[in-house]
């Protein structure tokens, strides 16, 4: 197996696992739910950590059809 094959098939950590996790959002991760917030019609809390905010957009990629 090449080294790009097995960097593909590295499984995805549940955010409940991450190390960094309990870290405040990325400016990324609060632009993204921005936008997905506003297409769904929902508020975006100020205070998610990285691991609620990456569980906020998967919810809200689901809602509005973006994931």
């Amino acid at each position: 197996m090449s080294e790009n094959e097995q960097v593909n098939q590295n499984p995805e950590k549940d955010p409940e696992d991450w190390v960094t996790g309990d870290e405040p959002m990325t400016g990324p991760q609060k632009s993204y739910l921005s936008t997905l917030a506003q297409e769904a019609g929902e508020e975006v809390p100020d205070d998610l950590n990285k691991a609620q905010a990456s569980e906020m957009i998967d919810k809200l990629q689901g809602e509005t059809g973006r994931g």
